[in-house]
């Protein structure tokens, strides 16, 4: 009676857990707290905090910003389909809102900058003020004087009368190539004329609904200019929001296809061997509130969840419903009043299972990947709650009789007619065949680390991203140079620095150009020695139009002061580059040099510009992230060697001489995987081995069973269903179209498969089986597993 209504308070205690669920639920879904950027499943580099501010900030300025290119052979065509485009997009303004080009901004740029004319200087006009006779700046001012005017002018030509402060104006327009017509930004590139229209995303963020409100906004347009007969329209579109919508869309897919497809299966699995609605239904409820508590810590320990640790999270379900397929294994054939002695049975195993999955589930987040960590306390925290849900409710709401099925009793009965392996000569033959074929497919095995297994976006959205940053010659986010100082002064000549060793690339033509913070805000030094320059050049120039005009121009007043960096923050200027000026850091100042139009060609000269020179470092985060991925697969291979030493030890602890039967299952199918790989072809990656850890601590579970109940044929009716669905769970993440999922799943798939098969291959004879009976108490008999 004592133990009746402990269980009852347990019930009652789980009854108010999943409510509490529940609600939480409820305000997750509306609150859509996902993450689809693909970076937040990396690890931060701890040695290098500024990289990781200088990656977080450029991300921040563009993670709304959307570009469109509109392009045709004329430049009438373009302006026509880019005016239909704009009015497409405008029926959707609680989407996407134009970021008009603002005129005003660059008037006040230019007003700001007036009082330092004199301190704004390119490299190419200071090495000719310090070369040129005086003589030839006098001909230059008096060239300048009668010659027509040409291109925008920035205050009168005696203000000016070298040019200088025009030209330094054009070297910043330069760094885009599209240029102000007809109420439209245009540029010219692969033979097209080009319209540019920049927006911005309104919406909130993405949810996992399956929707794609952008690509059918964008794909509208293109079915307009069809119909208005552009079909020859090129409209091409590229952003941080297109990327995250189609990875929100593509999850979505998935999570349909993983997870209910694994839901279908279990439950078909379910009605096959039992025949009974009551199964089904407590079966489908734990699996429910295993993901429902699995998502709900998840938010709650982490603020918000990755959109891969819910397709990953999706095929828990081949994993969560392990506990009530041995529940009602055990249960079926036997009366409802013994269902609390049935549980009693069967709890330690079950309890033991649940903590060798808990534990490769926890070595995920053993590797400082944010992404793995959330996947590791997803998984954990929905095998928990599945367990509890079959301890705390299940012998309650499982009343009714449970007979045995034909399918259920054929299951069972099949243990006995598996193949088993002995050690004569058939044995060693066919252990002879397999060492060869391990050994030709390892010998094979190739690894491969790369940033882009992490990249799931789809291939043409990719090459639209890829295309429109050439054309507009878009610096790359990837690649950049971090420039530290221990003062803005020292930051900024630190910058000039480089600078001046890039320009030699770019007048090799290795480098298409560079965008820097000290483009725009000169160090004081490199400021005096502009004054300096232009205040001998311009008195020369003055003078010579005083002498061929009769007049006397007077040099306009400069600003006192050199511009320094605390001014320029406060103005409107600082605007257009401010994202690459990091400021202060752990008592250091640091800025971003971006490059444009890089190419892999390039890195190894633009890695060696960097050399020798102090507080510049070259950071390439593809290679880094490669590298990384690297380095934690090495680390998690010698991970996986120590888990099956200490997984061996354990086993030998309970189960003596007969441990490798339980281990050498797991052992063989990793090996097979890694071997079916390199046959195939298909690159080792991180990814891969993750998927063996999880194998070990699954597989060993199946042999586990077989030797903690030898003969058994309800055992081996709970361990051949759970097989199957974690067979079928696992593996749909196969079909994953994330290169991270797609290898954790071909992983899983092979060796769920392999270890499925060979675990009853290894199974103990009649012997063993024997000694076990006469080593178990009556009283534990009593209790044990019911034998079909």
């Amino acid at each position: 009676m004592a133990a009746k209504r402990l269980s009852l308070w347990l019930a009652a205690v789980w009854a108010v857990v999943v409510l509490g669920t529940v609600l939480h639920q409820v305000q997750f879904w509306r609150a859509a707290r996902l993450n689809t950027d693909v970076l937040a499943l990396l690890p931060e580099n701890e040695q290098a905090p500024a990289v990781s501010a200088a990656t977080r900030k450029l991300a921040e300025q563009s993670q709304r910003q959307i570009v469109l290119l509109v392009g045709a052979s004329d430049w009438s065509q373009t302006r026509r389909a880019a005016q239909l485009v704009q009015a497409r997009l405008a029926t959707q303004p609680a989407l996407l809102q134009p970021a008009a080009v603002d005129a005003g901004k660059l008037d006040a740029a230019v007003a700001f900058y007036q009082p330092w004319r004199d301190r704004l200087l390119t490299q190419e006009q200071l090495r000719a003020l310090a070369s040129a006779p005086s003589e030839q700046w006098a001909s230059t001012a008096l060239m300048r004087l009668y010659q027509p005017a040409a291109g925008p002018q920035f205050g009168d030509r005696l203000a000016d009368p070298l040019g200088l402060w025009q030209d330094w104006w054009a070297e910043r327009a330069a760094e885009s190539p599209a240029r102000p017509r007809d109420g439209l930004l245009w540029l010219q590139g692969k033979g097209q004329q080009w319209a540019l229209l920049n927006y911005q995303f309104q919406g909130a963020a993405f949810a996992v609904t399956g929707e794609a409100p952008l690509a059918e906004l964008l794909q509208a347009s293109r079915v307009e200019l069809a119909a208005q007969g552009m079909g020859e329209i090129r409209l091409l579109a590229a952003g941080v929001p297109l990327h995250a919508e189609a990875a929100a869309a593509q999850a979505n897919r998935e999570m349909s296809t993983i997870g209910w497809g694994s839901l279908l299966a279990v439950l078909l699995l379910v009605w096959l061997t039992f025949r009974s609605l009551r199964p089904i239904v407590l079966v489908g409820l734990s699996l429910l509130i295993g993901c429902g508590v699995a998502l709900s810590v998840t938010a709650m320990l982490f603020g918000q969840v990755h959109l891969l640790t819910l397709v990953f999270g999706a095929s828990l379900v081949g994993v969560a419903e392990d506990y009530g397929f041995h529940y009602f294994a055990a249960r079926q054939g036997r009366p409802a009043s013994e269902r609390w002695q049935v549980l009693r049975g069967l709890l330690p195993g079950m309890a033991l299972a649940l903590l060798t999955s808990v534990v490769a589930y926890m070595a995920l987040g053993l590797a400082p990947f944010p992404g793995l960590r959330q996947m590791a306390v997803f998984s954990v925290a929905g095998l928990l709650a599945a367990f509890l849900t079959v301890v705390c409710w299940f012998p309650l709401f499982d009343r009714g009789a449970l007979p045995q099925t034909a399918f259920a009793r054929y299951l069972a009965n099949s243990l006995t007619r598996w193949p088993r392996w002995q050690p004569n000569r058939k044995g060693w033959l066919l252990a002879l065949v397999l060492m060869v074929v391990l050994g030709v497919g390892l010998s094979r095995l190739q690894s491969r680390d790369d940033l882009r297994q992490l990249q799931g976006s789809p291939a043409g959205l990719m090459a639209e991203q890829l295309e429109v940053g050439r054309l507009l010659g878009m610096p790359s986010p990837g690649q950049f140079y971090l420039v530290a100082g221990d003062s803005p002064e020292q930051l900024l000549q630190r910058e000039e620095g480089l600078k001046a060793r890039l320009d030699d690339l770019v007048r090799d033509g290795v480098l298409p150009g560079y965008r820097a913070v000290s483009d725009w805000l000169p160090s004081l030094a490199t400021q005096q020695r502009a004054a300096l320059l232009t205040a001998q050049a311009e008195r020369h120039a003055l003078a010579a139009i005083a002498e061929q005009t009769g007049e006397q121009p007077a040099r306009p007043v400069q600003a006192p002061q050199a511009l320094d960096p605390a001014t320029w923050l406060a103005s409107p200027a600082a605007s257009i580059i401010a994202a690459q000026w990091l400021g202060e850091l752990d008592g250091k100042h640091y800025s971003v040099l971006m490059l444009r139009g890089l190419s892999p060609a390039m890195l190894p000269a633009l890695n060696k510009a960097a050399t020798d020179l102090p507080g510049v470092r070259w950071v390439d985060k593809t290679a880094e992230i490669s590298s990384l991925l690297a380095r934690y697969r090495l680390g998690m291979s010698w991970l996986l060697l120590a888990g099956y030493v200490a997984v061996f030890v354990a086993l030998a602890w309970r189960f003596r001489l007969a441990a490798w039967r339980a281990l050498l299952p797991t052992l063989l199918g990793s090996l097979l995987v890694l071997a079916l790989l390199g046959l195939l072809g298909v690159p080792l990656q991180l990814f891969n081995v993750l998927a063996l850890v999880l194998l070990l601590g699954m597989g060993v579970d199946y042999g586990i069973f077989l030797l903690e109940h030898p003969g058994d044929g309800t055992a081996w009716l709970a361990v051949a269903l759970a097989g199957v669905s974690t067979l079928l769970s696992f593996g749909l993440l196969a079909f994953s179209a994330t290169p991270a999922l797609q290898a954790f799943g071909l992983t899983m798939l092979l060796g769920e498969l392999l270890i499925w098969l060979l675990t009853p291959c290894f199974r103990p004879g009649e012997a063993f089986a024997r000694e076990q009976v006469e080593a178990t108490p009556v009283s534990q008999l009593a209790t044990a597993n019911h034998q079909p």
